[in-house]
């Protein structure tokens, strides 16, 4: 098992090589199931299959074979590539992009389970044989049954500059009929240095009650993945009536995620969290990506998409280390995290003026940290990397996710070795890499800016790893393995 102090204990991937989008997200006879791209031979983006964990529980995960694997000289011979899954009765049914290096499109087609997603039997063929006329992306069917029928959109992009999301429906899962673009945008700015894109991936619906959000992932022909956009709107007659979108992730390290409908009306998502390194160091590492958190996302009334931490996820908190209500003009110690943790905290500013926040501190020196502050004159929450890692193969930045001006600041921040994810109790999300080079323990502290106040209250407990029965590589027999090194 990897000894890597980057290899994330809470966050689901295999102990080696490349992942990225999550796929085949469905409930089915009391487990929750997690597909995702993988590479089994390697760290790089190549050799397309679909990995795959399960779990009663969101917290104690099994490793499954390996669900897709290509066909030689078969429609997906060179890469099983993204799409979903749904439970139908008895037998499980993956939906996915067949992938051929000699053709431009990803068709769909499908694969089945009737084993509880241990083995899976392709169809052998396509699906959908032909993309609509005038599409120059096709690609990652996301599938749902909704009022009797089952319904599907296809992400694409259209000769004429739109991306689009293409709806088919289908009374067996078998015989499909194409309704037309369910939405379709040409690019348009959702945030500084970010637009809806030119062609849309992994199309995701979350629909509750007559409402609805379109999530879709913007893709570049020249750049690629781009981010994450969620569309606001309800349904009429086939078309999804839009609002403005905005960023669903406000952090430079999150794309494609998919949506899971589970028990009791509840939505989950997981989300793609890529490599924020060079890729020597990637190469070394012989690892790359990993899953965010299970998140669960509702609709509010005024149509904003909400995501916080699942709620089973308490579970994973340890002793609690911090415990501090105070304030300070300077800067002050509240106390030390393991390097996966969780906290909570309120900052207050004592005047509009100042910029003050929370710093991690990782290296024994004070050097290296990541600065976790608010901009009281935008009302912003301002992520900063640039000295997060005293390697320089690791990237910077900084980044912004809106809070509330003029008023007291709360969120929580579940860190994970070389992952953080920050929530708001708006349901804004900003999630980012970062690579610590000191050893934990890892100390907190509250840092006021420009010598006015910033008044606290921060709590912290360290995190348990997921128990999760991995694959045994080389006997092809599950162990137990707890991959959490001990907490200091």
């Amino acid at each position: 098992m990897p000894t890597d102090p980057h290899f994330p204990v809470s966050h689901l991937r295999p102990p080696r090589n490349w992942i990225n989008d999550p796929n085949g997200l469905a409930y089915h006879n009391g487990h929750y199931h997690v597909c995702f791209q993988y590479n089994p031979y390697g760290p790089e983006h190549a050799n397309m299959h679909w990995g795959h964990f399960r779990s009663p529980d969101l917290i104690t995960w099994e490793e499954l074979p390996i669900a897709l694997t290509p066909t030689p000289g078969g429609e997906d011979a060179d890469g099983c590539f993204s799409g979903n899954a749904v439970s139908d009765g008895d037998r499980m049914v993956a939906f996915y992009s067949a992938f051929r290096t000699d053709r431009w499109a990803q068709p769909v087609t499908t694969a089945e389970s009737a084993d509880n997603g241990a083995t899976w039997t392709p169809r052998g063929r396509l699906l959908i044989p032909e993309p609509p006329e005038g599409t120059t992306m096709y690609r990652d069917p996301y599938v749902w049954r909704e009022a009797g029928r089952w319904r599907m959109l296809v992400g694409s992009a259209l000769a004429d500059g739109r991306a689009a999301a293409l709806l088919y429906e289908s009374a067996d899962l078998e015989q499909w009929e194409y309704r037309g673009p369910f939405l379709d945008r040409a690019p348009q700015a959702v945030a500084p240095s970010a637009d809806t894109g030119l062609g849309w991936e992994c199309p995701q619906y979350l629909h509750v009650g007559g409402r609805g959000a379109l999530i879709v992932s913007t893709w570049d022909p020249e750049q690629g993945p781009r981010r994450t956009v969620v569309y606001p709107g309800k349904e009429q007659h086939g078309r999804f009536l839009a609002e403005a979108p905005a960023l669903l992730d406000h952090g430079p390290d999150f794309y494609a995620p998919a949506l899971l409908p589970a028990t009791n009306g509840r939505w989950l998502l997981w989300g793609w969290s890529w490599e924020a390194r060079d890729p020597e160091w990637v190469s070394e590492a012989g690892w790359a990506g990993l899953l965010t958190l299970p998140r669960e996302v509702t609709l509010a009334h005024d149509g904003t998409v909400r995501q916080r931490p699942a709620a089973e996820l308490l579970a994973l908190r340890a002793e609690r280390t911090v415990t501090a209500t105070g304030e300070t003009r300077g800067s002050a110690v509240l106390g030390t995290v393991g390097p996966s943790f969780d906290l909570t905290a309120r900052l207050e500013p004592r005047t509009a003026r100042t910029t003050a926040g929370l710093r991690l501190v990782t290296s024994a020196d004070g050097n290296e940290y990541l600065d976790i502050g608010l901009d009281s004159t935008t009302g912003e929450l301002v992520v900063d990397r640039d000295h997060a890692s005293l390697d320089p193969r690791a990237h910077g930045g900084t980044y912004r996710v809106p809070a509330a001006p003029g008023v007291p600041v709360e969120f929580r921040l579940v860190v994970d070795r070389s992952v953080a994810e920050l929530y708001l109790p708006s349901g804004r999300t900003l999630t980012l890499r970062f690579y610590p080079t000191g050893g934990a323990p890892w100390r907190i502290e509250a840092r006021a800016g420009g010598g006015d106040g910033l008044g606290y209250t921060v709590r912290a407990w360290n995190l348990r790893p997921y128990m999760t029965r991995y694959m045994d590589r080389a006997s092809a027999e599950s162990a137990l393995i707890d991959v959490g090194l001990p907490h200091p």
